[in-house]
């Protein structure tokens, strides 16, 4: 690395471990220069070996090492989002937000995580940086697919193969809670139903 690593502060350090998702303070090469604690659950190596890794790198993307030259080299990596993203970050002195599939190396496999990826240009120590979020939004794509739903008394099945009510299911997934009532067809149907009852009930 051509320059002297600048170091956080402390309590710049603790606000980044307070983020849940995964914070990396990267250069324009992304290389990383300091990561949140929830990053750390993604980088399987200790702090001294990730010091100026590539984020690909660090991160096991199953391009990284498509190429010699690592990260950042490959054909594929041109339309890399985290690498773009970081660019235009730097050049644009804007905030970028964009959603991006990654493929990561897991123990001999690929996973793939759905996020949204920020990109923020930073200043530290006279440096120009760029503070990249990766929110993991993958359990929100999942809800994106097919969800199994009884055809009777719409219960929908969870990850966990259990059957629960679908208020349920969202309250305890999402933390979303349901309003009842009619929709003008349905409210049509209990008028109708609520009308003859009490016309027989008269006779």
């Amino acid at each position: 690395m051509n320059q002297a690593t600048p170091e956080l502060a402390p309590n710049t350090k603790s606000i980044l471990d307070a983020i849940p998702a995964f914070v990396f303070a990267v250069d324009e090469d992304v290389r990383i220069i300091e990561y949140n604690s929830a990053a750390a659950a993604l980088i399987d190596n200790n702090r001294s070996a990730i010091s100026d890794m590539r984020a690909g790198e660090a991160l096991h993307c199953i391009h990284s090492r498509d190429v010699p030259e690592g990260c950042g080299h490959a054909t594929i990596c041109q339309d890399c989002i985290i690498r773009n993203s970081v660019g235009m970050a730097l050049r644009g002195d804007k905030v970028y937000r964009k959603r991006a599939k990654i493929e990561l190396n897991r123990k001999g496999r690929t996973a793939e995580i759905f996020a949204v990826i920020t990109a923020s240009p930073i200043e530290l120590d006279g440096r120009k940086l760029v503070l990249l979020l990766i929110e993991d939004i993958s359990e929100l794509i999942a809800i994106q697919d097919i969800v199994p739903i009884c055809m009777k008394c719409k219960k929908v099945q969870s990850v966990d193969e259990f059957w629960t009510a679908i208020e349920l299911y969202f309250k305890k997934n999402w933390g979303i809670d349901f309003s009842h009532g009619y929709c003008p067809e349905c409210g049509d149907e209990v008028k109708k139903q609520f009308k003859e009852f009490i016309d027989i009930n008269k006779s």
